[in-house]
């Protein structure tokens, strides 16, 4: 079933393809234009309506996860060299988060960012067992943690107890944080405390998955409503964790953002290739 969410009518329309395996897209509404990962190639690219396609940082040390804070700066996941960084708008990278408890970070994966600034992100060990994700090499962190950076830059762990952290994102009014386990197949919903802990975790739902398809990007839109990849492309759910259906582009999807003018096109990283549908429900504004 197509979820209702879908733009009545409207089609997935390639924007391009010949792509590894795309990830991270976000959205950046102050320039009107979208950027994400081709983590194999390490190479991160840059869309707009205007000239389409093109290449903005390579290599890009496996770039994955990207996302962009209250301060209009794009903040990135690198697979190669386990580091959270923030570019500059001279191009240049601060390194925000490299280490834990004086050994590096496995594979920073995914990344959000807080109307206060402070960067989350999960840290599984892809980027180090399997290859073309960044080549198999030792996983150095004993889990594979949630973090959160604060608005000062202290690092904290924040959860230690999934298998593989994957997908993450806010509630719509930003004060429960959703991470997906594609290790376990189902997403966990946290409250975030005052001090930038969390608490509860109970699973909210389970995702349809397979080997080759499972939990991974996850947005959340205007109404509440939650998406996250699975088996058969992005499935989506109300905000009481109903399933309303599927959206299914052709390919396996890593990821997808909500983006345009109106916040109506989903912008999805579909494995080779990058698409755009119509939606009837917007995304939520990035700030």
């Amino acid at each position: 079933m197509t979820a209702p969410t879908v733009e009545r009518g409207a089609a997935a329309e390639r924007l391009a393809a010949g792509f590894r395996f795309t990830e991270g897209p976000v959205w950046d509404p102050h320039r009107q234009r979208l950027t994400f990962s081709d983590i194999p190639a390490s190479a991160m690219h840059r869309w707009t309506a205007e000239d389409g396609v093109s290449v903005v940082r390579a290599p890009s040390n496996r770039a994955n996860g990207n996302a962009l804070g209250p301060d209009g700066l794009m903040v990135t996941c690198e697979h190669d060299t386990g580091r959270v960084v923030r570019e500059r708008l001279d191009g240049t990278l601060d390194v925000l988060a490299d280490q834990w408890d004086g050994a590096p970070l496995n594979s920073p994966n995914d990344v959000v960012v807080g109307w206060d600034g402070a960067v989350w992100f999960t840290d599984p060990d892809y980027g180090r067992t399997i290859k073309p994700f960044g080549g198999v090499r030792p996983v150095p962190q004993p889990v594979n943690g949630v973090y959160r950076i604060a608005p000062d830059g202290r690092l904290t762990r924040v959860l230690a107890d999934m298998r593989q952290p994957n997908g993450l994102c806010f509630s719509a009014d930003g004060r429960r944080l959703f991470v997906n386990d594609t290790g376990r197949n189902h997403v966990r919903l946290f409250d975030i405390l005052a001090d930038g802990s969390l608490s509860g975790g109970a699973v909210w739902t389970e995702i349809p998955h397979s080997d080759t398809a499972g939990p991974d990007g996850m947005k959340i839109d205007a109404r509440g409503n939650l998406y996250c990849t699975g088996l058969g492309g992005i499935h989506v759910y109300d905000p009481d964790a109903r399933p309303l259906g599927v959206i299914d582009v052709g390919e396996n999807v890593g990821n997808f953002t909500f983006g345009g003018p109106d916040l109506r096109t989903l912008f999805v990283c579909a494995t080779r290739s990058l698409y755009a549908l119509r939606m009837s429900v917007p995304g939520l504004p990035a700030y």
